[in-house]
């Protein structure tokens, strides 16, 4: 049995020598140490053998199988490396040809004033708030001091789902649910920027928007302190030399209620196309928070003031960016948009 062992063992080393692939080497394997093998067949004659016979049998067979498995092996790593080699010296790169330029995407300009307003009253000490597009009319209306059948609902062509749930028509909802997580204790700092909707569809409006709420709540509080913080942002948004003006409007939520213009940065005020010869240009709409809407929300008007207005994304993106149609924001058109590559 040894010698037919050795003559397995030699016929084996043969086998694998010639072997030329990966997949001879496999049928080489599976010949010799598979199972079913002749070479594994010959465990079986072990039962038949006692003491150092046995030992010694089991011990050649070990053997033979070992080494033929790190000849294996080992070939395995040359024709591995051989065919690695041959497919290096068939794909040869030339590393002098330009490469190919990967085409690098941009922020969409709605997402770069966001970006930008973030930075700015974050700098500022406000805290970025959120909440759900789609309200609770009791949000969006009611707790905003606009009850059913108001007048004011005119000004916000509003989409509802039901009688009670409405696609946000501001992000002023979400200043309610700020004042109310806070059971009447501030202070409040807070900006709040979304997409909010409205039936409208022409060059300058957009049944989808974007708006970026601000509110502060304290117990000292003034239109003073709105004035300073809007200056502020006007300027870190369209230049230093940038002027602020109020004028007096109307807002359901705010009393007294103002508008807010900033010199025209194209023209620095003598008057222009932008600015209509006026030398200003209408920014946001803003006001002292209505002591109604205070008690509505869970403060003492008594005790607390505050602030708040409300910036529109996509107007102080055609502003900064000289965009002439709202439109163009959310066409999807590759040509319009690379031209806000950051890179």
């Amino acid at each position: 049995m040894l010698e037919k062992l050795n003559e397995i063992y030699k016929k084996a080393l043969v086998d694998i020598e010639e072997c030329n692939g990966i997949e001879g080497l496999q049928n080489v394997r599976n010949t010799y140490l598979s199972k079913k093998s002749e070479l594994m067949s010959f465990m079986s004659h072990m039962k038949d053998l006692v003491g150092e016979e046995r030992i010694k049998f089991g011990q050649v067979i070990n053997s033979i199988k070992d080494d033929i498995t790190n000849k294996i092996e080992t070939k395995r790593k040359d024709l591995e490396e051989k065919r690695l080699q041959e497919q290096l010296e068939k794909e040869v790169i030339d590393f002098t040809l330009p490469s190919v330029e990967v085409a690098k995407g941009s922020k969409h300009p709605f997402q770069l004033i966001v970006d930008e307003v973030n930075k700015i009253f974050i700098g500022m000490g406000y805290d970025v708030a959120e909440g759900p597009e789609v309200e609770l009319d009791l949000f969006n209306f009611e707790l905003l001091n606009v009850p059913k059948d108001h007048p004011a609902r005119d000004m916000q062509d509003s989409f509802f789902i039901d009688d009670t749930h409405v696609m946000r028509s501001q992000t002023s909802p979400i200043q309610a649910h700020v004042m109310q997580s806070k059971n009447g204790v501030g202070p409040i700092k807070i900006i709040a920027p979304g997409k909010v909707y409205r039936r409208d569809d022409d060059a300058t409006h957009s049944h989808q928007f974007g708006q970026i709420e601000g509110l502060v709540i304290d117990k000292d509080v003034s239109l003073a302190n709105l004035l300073s913080t809007l200056e502020l942002f006007s300027r870190k948004m369209f230049g230093e030399k940038r002027q602020v003006r109020m004028r007096s409007s109307y807002f359901p939520f705010t009393e007294p209620s103002i508008e807010a213009d900033i010199s025209c940065f194209e023209c620095g005020g003598k008057g222009c196309r932008l600015c209509k010869g006026t030398g200003w240009i209408e920014l946001l709409g803003g006001g002292m928070v209505h002591p109604h809407v205070l008690e509505m929300n869970g403060f003492d008007p008594k005790e607390y003031q505050g602030f708040a207005f409300g910036i529109g994304i996509d107007r102080t993106a055609m502003l900064k960016y000289g965009i002439d149609d709202i439109r163009k924001l959310y066409a999807n058109d590759k040509r319009f948009l690379k031209q806000f590559n950051t890179k």
